[in-house]
């Protein structure tokens, strides 16, 4: 677990996972979900690479979650966050990230995460640029891809 003053993230365990794909309705997070469960099962050794991670506020409500999608030889980790419309708008998502890429910056070998954000979704290409992100001039299935570098965090 990671905290601020006004957060923590953490992976969620085996039932948390299940849980969340049980409850969740929108078929495209659902297949997400259960694409992180499936890798934390197969790689159960690097878990915390493929699991859902948990963002909850000062008041223990989870207002979010993040992941990392997998850590592979030869390729950098990438991150996606989402931070329930309730919540959004006050720094979370930007919060959240900072935690985690410091999290994965600890490990050694990783030298850059990627990242991808919905052309429309401008937001989100704001909280990656807050935590260090540059544009990489490709495209990736989601929309443009970033990176940062350790040190650039």
């Amino acid at each position: 677990m990671i905290t601020t003053e006004r957060i923590k993230i953490y992976p969620a365990n085996r039932q948390q996972m299940e849980d969340t794909i049980a409850s969740t309705n929108d078929a495209e997070l659902k297949k997400a979900y259960t694409e992180m469960l499936e890798g934390c099962l197969e790689h159960s050794e690097q878990w915390d690479w493929y699991a859902m991670w948990i963002i909850e506020n000062e008041d223990g409500i989870q207002i979010g979650d993040l992941c990392f999608k997998g850590l592979e030889d030869g390729k950098n980790p990438e991150i996606g966050y989402g931070i329930n419309d309730e919540f959004q708008g006050r720094g979370y998502a930007t919060e959240a990230t900072k935690l985690a890429l410091k999290w994965a910056f600890s490990h050694d070998g990783v030298m850059a995460v990627e990242a991808e954000a919905d052309p429309d979704n401008i937001a989100s290409q704001k909280v990656l640029t807050k935590c260090g992100f540059k544009a990489t001039g490709t495209m990736g299935e989601e929309g443009p891809r970033y990176i940062v570098f350790k040190g650039q965090d």
